[in-house]
């Protein structure tokens, strides 16, 4: 049985995904990811125009799914100061996650030297898509003023479990942030 177009482009999407993340754009070859998806390159063509334009998609499409999943997990702890501690709480989970590579759009930005590259542009939407809701979770527990602070702390975490391989980063950031958040 022949695999649908969104079949092939769900396969495509998913195997750059995964390599990009792991390995880095740079890195990760079109042939490579064609041979893991078992797809044909005119289907890369078709799909996506070139690496640049499967790149992108990927990338945009991570960066949905990762704000959704973040959202939903940040969410369900109790309105307030649980909250914006969940914003942590969040974080020391996926670190310690066998596939964590650190966040995908700094590393993305880190590879492109090009402001304004379409990739970079993503990234630093992504990162005020972040910024923003991490403003309006500590707005919502009565905090306004430390929105900026506490996603730059967010920022740091991530790039400390990366570069130094500490998932205990979170939990650092965490009691930082506890120190600033009065008591409920």
């Amino acid at each position: 049985m022949r695999a649908t177009t969104e079949e092939v482009r769900g396969r495509l999407l998913d195997t750059a995904e995964r390599l990009i993340y792991r390995d880095g754009i740079s890195a990760t070859g079109v042939d490579t990811i064609l041979a893991e998806a078992s797809v044909a390159r005119m289907s890369l063509y078709n799909q996506f125009g070139n690496k640049d334009g499967l790149v992108l998609a990927a990338l945009d499409r991570r960066d949905r799914r990762w704000m959704a999943w973040y959202a939903a997990r940040v969410t369900e702890a109790p309105a307030g100061r649980g909250r914006v501690l969940a914003l942590f709480d969040a974080l020391d989970d996926w670190f310690r996650q066998p596939d964590f590579h650190g966040c995908a759009f700094i590393n993305a930005a880190g590879e492109l030297a090009d402001p304004v590259h379409e990739v970079r542009r993503l990234a630093a939407r992504h990162k005020q898509d972040l910024a923003s809701f991490v403003s309006r979770v500590v707005a919502e527990a009565g905090e306004r003023d430390l929105g900026r602070a506490l996603f730059l702390l967010i920022e740091g975490a991530i790039v400390a479990a990366m570069v130094e391989g500490r998932p205990d980063a979170a939990a650092d950031a965490r009691a930082v942030a506890e120190r600033l958040i009065p008591a409920a």
